[in-house]
């Protein structure tokens, strides 16, 4: 099946060719002739899928013939919803992409920025507006921004949206479109909460599903290293010593291991950076260039921060961290083998995170490569539920001593500068 075959008109159908899409992925040519009608779409589909194509391209098809005769001010037409900065900001480079030769104007709205420049587009008129919710929230009670024009609605990662706790804002944002739109709906996972916000939006929908979250990609093959937890950088810089691994997005459970893990690798020489929730706006898209451009070899990333890299032909994905869930391991290693490309995803797994193997394992329904080749050999046993509770419970001890010291030193502080005033 060709686009041709999907009827998308020549402007954009002249787009894609330039961005080099020779067919449309299963999402697409599933989803596209259902949007084209005017149907409501529930889609399910994992990362690398080309899930924004397959709502961007009938939408822009949609406003191209809505703005054929069009005069005054342009309204917004088309609303998507996004949880993250990087994935909004993506999704906006598709819609002008793939509305290169339409008069589409789109434009893309995210907090942790100041917001001059994003309301002096929104002043100029925009025909599709991109946006995380809390800034949305935000200019719509300043008055930016009004929705009772939109006739395309979409909500992206709706499970991710749910777990950065959006619900409540999404619920007040439905109240604010209008009845009679046409709404799509896309997660990668569809649990029993997802199922029921997605009732509360469409009517009567589509459901397409392709490549069901307990599924990886055929061509990327997966890798597990099992080490002791204290011998995991030594293993991962032991990793990258192979030229091969020119370029990787490793996975770090936590905000501050991965700005620990960046420090390590910066002291080998090794070209990385860190992007995470703590991370400013332009630190972050700064350093995305960087590892789009080449510039930078490793790029460390939390979950919700990696949701908006888009790379590709991105080969290598590191698991430093194992997460407790199997649907997110299979998110993480399907941002390398995008499209059809082979892909290769290494795990690093500590006695504690062995469990979350098996239960990956059953999931997916295949055994994991071991590397047995491994110069740090995992030897320390998990923990028992006993040791567990000792360890939280030292961790909840130091944690209480650190913030009593820092409260008594901050009030000696204090009170010696009284001192130095009297003397004064």
């Amino acid at each position: 099946m060709t686009f041709e075959d999907l009827n998308i008109i020549s402007p954009i159908l002249k787009s894609l060719d330039e961005q080099g899409y020779e067919k449309p992925t299963s999402i697409q040519a599933r989803s596209i002739p259902l949007i084209l009608k005017g149907e409501d779409v529930l889609g399910s589909a994992q990362t690398g899928t080309g899930k924004t194509g397959a709502f961007a391209i009938p939408i822009i098809q949609h406003l191209a013939n809505d703005l054929e005769n069009a005069k005054g001010k342009r309204k917004i037409l088309s609303l998507i919803v996004t949880p993250t900065r990087e994935l909004a900001i993506q999704i906006g480079e598709n819609f002008s992409a793939y509305g290169k030769y339409t008069s589409l104007k789109s434009t893309v709205i995210f907090g942790g920025v100041p917001q001059r420049a994003q309301t002096n587009k929104l002043k100029s008129g925009v025909d599709v507006l991109i946006a995380t919710p809390g800034r949305l929230l935000d200019l719509m009670d300043q008055g930016y921004i009004s929705l009772k024009d939109v006739k395309y609605f979409v909500l992206d990662e709706a499970d991710r949206m749910l777990d950065m706790g959006f619900i409540h804002d999404i619920k007040k944002l439905l109240t604010k479109l209008p009845k009679n739109r046409q709404s799509l709906f896309f997660s990668a996972t569809m649990p029993k909460n997802i199922l029921t916000l997605s009732n509360q939006i469409l009517k009567n929908p589509k459901k397409v599903e392709v490549n069901p979250v307990s599924s990886t990609a055929e061509t990327i093959q997966q890798y597990l290293y099992t080490t002791n937890k204290t011998n995991k950088g030594d293993l991962l810089l032991h990793i990258l010593e192979d030229p091969k691994i020119d370029q990787v997005l490793v996975f770090s459970k936590t905000k501050h291991g991965a700005d620990r893990t960046v420090r390590k690798l910066l002291k080998k020489k090794i070209k990385s950076a860190a992007i995470h929730g703590n991370k400013s706006q332009n630190q972050r898209q700064k350093a995305l260039k960087a590892f789009k451009d080449g510039n930078i070899r490793v790029m460390v990333a939390t979950d919700i921060a990696a949701r908006g890299i888009d790379i590709d032909k991105l080969e290598y994905v590191i698991n430093y961290d194992i997460p407790n869930e199997p649907e997110t391991y299979v998110h993480r290693i399907g941002r390398c083998g995008r499209a059809g490309e082979d892909g290769i995803a290494i795990s690093i797994g500590e006695p504690e995170e062995i469990q979350f193997i098996k239960d990956i394992e059953k999931l997916i329904k295949q055994k994991i490569t071991v590397i047995k080749d491994n110069p740090f050999p995992q030897t320390d046993k998990p923990m028992t539920t006993s040791e567990k509770k000792a360890a939280e419970k030292e961790k909840q001890r130091i944690k209480q001593e650190f913030f009593a010291n820092r409260k008594k030193n901050k009030g000696s502080q204090k009170g010696g500068g009284n001192n130095r005033r009297k003397k004064k």
